[in-house]
């Protein structure tokens, strides 16, 4: 009987978390002397990040603070896509961060052609935002998973691999 074991790829993160990471920014850029008096609005959506604060500096300043916390709770910097800031009224200073969350059909695409160049008893699906992988020995698949965590490096977001069966 010839079993075969599956795995899937995709790029996700703990929304959770996150929530968790805004929340410990927030209260730091209450407390912190240099931010304080920035008057800084922290506001989460469910597919960015939308800060306005009083100056470069600070938005600079918040930027390194969310980079640390987003650390500190397992969470990749790959996640943020940094948009260009924008100067608002009053002269203030507004940046969108948006979340990237799944993987696009480009970058599918590309992985799954690695794969299949790679590892020849392996075959690669691509399933709406998330990659199919599946193989008879699990072997192959711990290398499919290994040459998908090498080419992670070029890549501008996170890889997880779930449901390993």
């Amino acid at each position: 009987m010839a079993d075969t074991y599956s795995f899937d790829v995709v790029s996700d993160f703990d929304r959770q978390e996150l929530v968790n990471a805004v929340d410990q920014l927030k209260r730091e850029v209450g407390q912190r002397y240099d931010l304080k008096d920035s008057n800084t609005e922290i506001e989460l959506e469910e597919e960015a990040l939308i800060v306005t604060t009083a100056s470069d500096m600070t938005l600079q300043a918040i930027q390194d603070v969310l980079r640390q916390k987003a650390t500190k709770r397992n969470l990749s910097l790959k996640i943020f896509d940094f948009q260009q800031s924008e100067v608002s009224g009053g002269n203030r200073v507004t940046q969108r961060i948006a979340f990237r969350k799944g993987l696009r059909q480009d970058v599918a695409k590309k992985l799954s052609k690695a794969v299949r160049d790679e590892l020849k008893k392996i075959n690669v699906s691509i399933q709406g935002e998330s990659l199919r992988i599946t193989g008879k020995s699990k072997n192959d698949l711990q290398a499919a998973i290994a040459l998908l965590r090498e080419r992670e490096e070029e890549l501008e977001i996170p890889l997880q691999f779930e449901n390993y069966r």
